[in-house]
C-alpha cells in the first residue's frame, strides 16, 4: 500500500464529485470537509464507486437509523476501494449490519460515565481528575465508539451556560488538579469558544494541567491550523492525546498536523483501541507504534474494546492483547510500548493488563523471566528496614520538600489503603456480602 500524498488521485476525484466546478484547492479547508461529510449510503457509493447489493443496502440503512454515519472526505479518500471489505479505514468508518447485534452483556453506558456524573458534563471517577464532556459531536462517527449513545445527538455542542455548570464543579472541588476535555471531539468547538473554555478552566488555581482528547489528526488533520495553535499555546501545560488505530492512518497530512502540534510544544500521546480485523496483529501494532514515535507521539494506552452496544464484532479476546504486548515489550523501545488496559465495566476505571514476568518470590529473592524466556533472579536487600508511616509528616525525617501542607495530604483508598501503616483497615468488603450481612443482622456466623 503506497503512502498517501497530500493530494492523491482519490482525493482529487472525490473533490471533483462533491463539486464538479470546484478544484482541489478546497480540500484542506476543514470547514469545507465538515460541510461535505458523507452522511448517507448513496453519497458514499457516489464518491467511492463502491456499490452495495440492494438487500445489504437495506440492512445498512436500518443500522444508520440507530447509529448515524459521518465520514470526512479526507478519511474517505484513505479507503482502498479495491479491497474495501478488508480495509481497516472502511471498517472503522462505514456502517456494519453487525452493529445491530446487541449481546446480553452489552451496555448502553458500560463505563458508568453518567452514574459518576455529579453535574452535567462532568465524570468524576478518579480522586484528582475529571473528564469534561464539552462536545457530543465528532467530525467522523467511529463505528467502535464507546459513546455511541451520545455522539451524533442533535444540537450537541453545549452552550456556555451548560459548560459553566461543569466549570463551577471544578472550581468547588479543590482536589481536581487535572481536567480532560473530551466528547465527542473538543476540537469541533470553534477557536473562540475553545479559547473561552480554556481560559475559564486554567484560571482555576488548583487546576495544574489540562488534557485534550481528539481524533482530528487522524480523520480531519486540516483542523490543526495556525489559528488553532495560537489559541492552544496560550494555555500550557496542555497535553494532547489522539487516536490512531492503524499505521495506514498516518499519512502526509496527519504527519503535518502532528508536527505542528509537537513544534508548538504540546506533549502528544496516542490511545488505540484493539479492534478485530483492524489492528489485532502484532506486526500491525508494532508498525503503528513505530510510526507514532517517529512523529513524536508517545503510545499511551491500548484499550480492550468496551462492552458498548453494537461493538461485539470488534471485540477480541484479552489473550490477543497479551500476545501483542509480548511482541512489543523487549522487542522495541520502552517508550514505544503502550499500557494495555481494560476500562472496567461499571466504572471501575482503567485496569492494566500485562504479561506476567514474576515467576516466583521468596523472602530473599524474586524469580523473573524476560521477553526472551530467560529466567533470572533478583536479590532482595538484606539490610532494608521498613519505616512505619503514620502520615505525621511534620515529624518525618525524610527531606520531602513538598509544597502542600501536611493536612492537605489525601488519605489513601483501595489497595493503597490496605498497604498503609497509618490505617487500621484490614480488608475491603464488597457490598451485600452474604456473610457480613448475617453478622450485621445477628443471624449467626
Amino acid at each position: 500500500m503506497k503512502e498517501m500524498d497530500i493530494f492523491n488521485d482519490a482525493q482529487q476525484e472525490i473533490a471533483r464529485k462533491i463539486k464538479p466546478e470546484s478544484n482541489i484547492s478546497n480540500w484542506k479547508d476543514w470547514k469545507w470537509q465538515l460541510k461535505n461529510s458523507v452522511k448517507s449510503i448513496d453519497t458514499f457509493e457516489l464518491l467511492t464507486g463502491i456499490k452495495f447489493p440492494e438487500e445489504q443496502k437495506s440492512q445498512l440503512k436500518t443500522t444508520l437509523d440507530r447509529f448515524p454515519l459521518s465520514i470526512t472526505p479526507y478519511y474517505l479518500s484513505l479507503i482502498d476501494t479495491d479491497n474495501y471489505e478488508n480495509d481497516p479505514v472502511f471498517k472503522q468508518s462505514f456502517a456494519n449490519v453487525n452493529e445491530l447485534t446487541v449481546l446480553k452483556t452489552d451496555m448502553e453506558d458500560p463505563l458508568s460515565e453518567d452514574t459518576d456524573s455529579p453535574v452535567e458534563g462532568i465524570t468524576h471517577r478518579y480522586p484528582d481528575r475529571v473528564l469534561f464532556h464539552v462536545s457530543n459531536v465528532c467530525s467522523m462517527y467511529c463505528r467502535h465508539c464507546t459513546r455511541k449513545r451520545k455522539v451524533g445527538d442533535i444540537d450537541s455542542i453545549p452552550s456556555k451556560e451548560q459548560l459553566k455548570e461543569g466549570i463551577e464543579y471544578i472550581k468547588n472541588t479543590p482536589q481536581v488538579r487535572d481536567v480532560l476535555l473530551s466528547g465527542g471531539d473538543p476540537l469541533m468547538l470553534p477557536d473562540s469558544y475553545l479559547d473561552w473554555l480554556l481560559s475559564e478552566i486554567t484560571a482555576i488555581p488548583h487546576v495544574e494541567v489540562v488534557r485534550l482528547g481528539t481524533r482530528m489528526p487522524v480523520v480531519l488533520p486540516y483542523r490543526i491550523t495556525e489559528d488553532l495553535i495560537k489559541v492552544l499555546k496560550k494555555y500550557q501545560p496542555l497535553w494532547i492525546n489522539t487516536h490512531f488505530n492503524h499505521p495506514r492512518e498516518i499519512t502526509a497530512s496527519s504527519r503535518e498536523a502532528l508536527a505542528m502540534l509537537a513544534d508548538a510544544g504540546f506533549p502528544l500521546g496516542n490511545q488505540s483501541v484493539l479492534l478485530a480485523e483492524v489492528n489485532d496483529c502484532p506486526r500491525v501494532m508494532k508498525k503503528l507504534v513505530h510510526k507514532l514515535v517517529q512523529n513524536r507521539v508517545r503510545p499511551y494506552y491500548m484499550y480492550q474494546c468496551d462492552l458498548s452496544e453494537g461493538l461485539a464484532h470488534f471485540r477480541t479476546p484479552v489473550g490477543k492483547g497479551i500476545e501483542i504486548m509480548e511482541s512489543l515489550i523487549g522487542h522495541t523501545s520502552g517508550f514505544a510500548v503502550p499500557t494495555y488496559v481494560i476500562d472496567a465495566p461499571g466504572g471501575g476505571g482503567k485496569i492494566p493488563i500485562m504479561p506476567t514476568y514474576i515467576i516466583s518470590w521468596s523472602t530473599n529473592k524474586v524469580v523473573l523471566r524476560n521477553y526472551e524466556g530467560i529466567i533470572t533472579t533478583y536479590q532482595e536487600p538484606e539490610s532494608y528496614e521498613s519505616k512505619f508511616c503514620d502520615r505525621n509528616c511534620e515529624e518525618c525525617n525524610l527531606d520531602l520538600n513538598l509544597d502542600e501542607e501536611p493536612d492537605e495530604v489525601e488519605k489513601s483508598i483501595g489497595i493503597e489503603k490496605l498497604l498503609a501503616d497509618y490505617d487500621n483497615t484490614i480488608s475491603l468488603i464488597p457490598d451485600n456480602n452474604e456473610r457480613h450481612n448475617r453478622r450485621e443482622n445477628g443471624d449467626g456466623r
